[in-house]
């Protein structure tokens, strides 16, 4: 596996959470990256945090990082990418602690797709 960031798409993610108001989600402490290589074959993308152990003996906040599987995520269309990222930013909890939240009954087709919606509709008039 190879990984890369990309200031590009965590530039987008951040404008996804702001414009949802998401305001849960510390935006300097989320980031993107883009993964090659994956022998995955259903998954587009992941979130990632660091383990709440490793949060105490680093004395860090918690972080959270989408990989985006470029095998995947590059074939998909500007709207199913800016859902994808919908999608694994709804992992992100309220608290913001580290933790995730559930597919059922947080995160889920259904909610993603009026999220979307929701952001079409913000952008329409800003």
């Amino acid at each position: 596996m190879r990984y890369e960031f990309s200031q590009e798409l965590t530039s987008k993610a951040k404008e996804i959470a702001e414009s949802l108001g998401m305001g849960h989600i510390e935006m300097e402490r989320i980031a993107c990256v883009k993964s090659k290589g994956s022998k995955s074959r259903r998954t587009i993308a992941r979130i990632h945090t660091i383990g709440k152990v490793m949060q105490l003996g680093m004395q860090e906040k918690p972080f959270y990082t989408i990989e985006l599987l470029s095998e995947k995520f590059d074939r998909q269309s500007i709207e199913e990418q800016t859902k994808t990222i919908i999608h694994e930013l709804m992992h992100i909890p309220a608290g913001f602690k580290g933790g995730f939240r559930q597919h059922k009954p947080f995160v889920t087709g259904k909610k993603v797709e009026e999220m979307f919606k929701t952001l079409q509709e913000k952008s329409k008039y800003t």
